[in-house]
């Protein structure tokens, strides 16, 4: 397939190309994928409402249009770790419930009470909090956040009772509300195992506690991707969903396809090189790879640079429809393919053709989960740390195209 763009090139300059012109390399969004995995949690999660997390630049697949695509197809909430991450979403336009819960002391609570941004409070930021309202005059949105067993952020349930009760003073005297009650699994991706069973039990304890000095939340939310999708129990008023959204699956042993995902981002670039080698021939630093016989060598100009793992020797590339493996030491601009002996005419015909690193998994190609088999890590860091070299772009940007109008490829860095 042939994705045509309009796109800025350049290191420290804004260049245009012609808008057929082919990108050399892209990380193509599937907005309608996005879609389709959203509606599947909100089909999933009902009564319960879905928060689209969109964090790390929605795990590199680019914040603003997966949250308007989300929120086109009915999530009802957005979530990001940072509210640096939560104001670029306001700077953009996007006005829906928006929850910020990973903070420094130098995080800008004022700038996140003044855009309507709802805070996580796991203790110490409360003082924070409440200082940017009165600043701001206007009331703070918080969630309280419990630990129930994960051991990062959230109130120990000893000082839980404590907290609330500061909570509620403020919220008496006017300058928060508290608008939910929230904690984060640990085992979830892992169904058998039963401390889930004990995060849930301790958070159900949380909320009574909460609900005794007079909390009246609007929302209570625990649930991950993978506790939408197995643990019906921990659903409550709203499930965090990350991962699932992009299509990916947070089981292993299960995957996109069988959990009814389509896998939205497809990495993807054009051969650089293709040229006949000798037998022996080294491949890359090192020289751990050499060549068995006469062959053709690919080379594909996606290195750790790009998001590329370093150590993923043996991770697929497709091209033709035909999957390798890549051979030698990953660089940081590019990655070789053996291709095998192959004809002048048919090598003649590899230059310059497409090569996927990842995509939907479609007929048989590479996708994430394989090359985080390669890296020996999860289908989670393989697409957010694709990187900003990495042009990123977006097909089905809107819900439906006009009559008789075809869906065009935008790109953006």
């Amino acid at each position: 397939m042939t994705y045509e763009a309009a796109a800025d090139i350049g290191i420290g300059s804004r260049a245009s190309i012609a808008k057929s012109a082919v990108l050399e390399r892209s990380a193509v969004i599937d907005l309608d994928a996005v879609r389709h995995n959203v509606r599947q949690f909100v089909g999933i999660a009902s009564p319960a409402a879905v928060m689209a997390v969109v964090k790390a630049d929605a795990y590199g697949h680019g914040a603003v249009q997966v949250a308007r695509a989300a929120l086109d197809a009915g999530a009802a909430w957005l979530g990001v770790a940072h509210i640096s991450e939560a104001l670029a979403l306001r700077a953009a336009g996007v006005d829906a419930p928006l929850l910020a819960w990973l903070h420094t002391r130098e995080s800008n609570f004022q700038a996140a009470v003044a855009a309507g941004v709802d805070v996580g409070v796991s203790g110490w930021e409360l003082e924070a909090v409440v200082a940017a309202a009165r600043e701001q005059e206007r009331p703070a949105r918080v969630h309280l956040k419990v630990d129930t067993g994960l051991g990062r952020n959230g109130c120990t349930i000893a000082d839980w009772d404590q907290l609330l009760g500061q909570a509620m003073e403020y919220q008496d005297q006017g300058l928060l509300r508290v608008v939910g009650i929230f904690s984060h699994l640990a085992v979830a991706d892992e169904p058998q195992r039963t401390e889930t069973d004990d995060q849930l039990s301790l958070f159900r304890e949380a909320i009574a506690m909460a609900e005794d000095a007079g909390v009246d939340t609007e929302v209570r939310h625990i649930a991950n991707t993978p506790a939408a999708l197995s643990r019906p129990d921990s659903h409550f008023d709203l499930v965090r969903v990350g991962l699932g959204i992009y299509g990916l699956s947070p089981f292993e042993g299960a995957t996109s396809a069988e959990l009814g995902l389509r896998p939205a981002m497809t990495v993807r670039t054009l051969l650089s090189n293709c040229k006949k080698v000798p037998q022996g021939q080294g491949v890359s630093y090192g020289l751990n790879y050499h060549t068995s016989e006469e062959s053709t060598l690919g080379l594909v100009p996606l290195g750790y640079a790009d998001g590329v793992p370093r150590i993923a020797t043996g991770g697929p590339v497709q091209v033709n429809g035909v999957t390798y493996p890549v051979v030698g030491r990953i660089a940081m601009d590019q990655m070789v393919i053996d291709l095998g002996p192959l004809s002048p005419e048919a090598m003649a015909g590899l230059k310059g053709a497409e090569a996927v690193m990842f995509g939907n998994g479609a007929g048989g190609g590479p996708t994430a989960d394989d090359w985080a088999a390669a890296a020996g890590t999860n289908n989670y860091e393989i697409v957010t740390r694709i990187s900003p070299r990495v042009p990123r772009s977006y097909v089905n940007e809107l819900p439906e195209a006009p009559a008789g109008a075809g869906r065009a490829e935008t790109a953006a860095l």
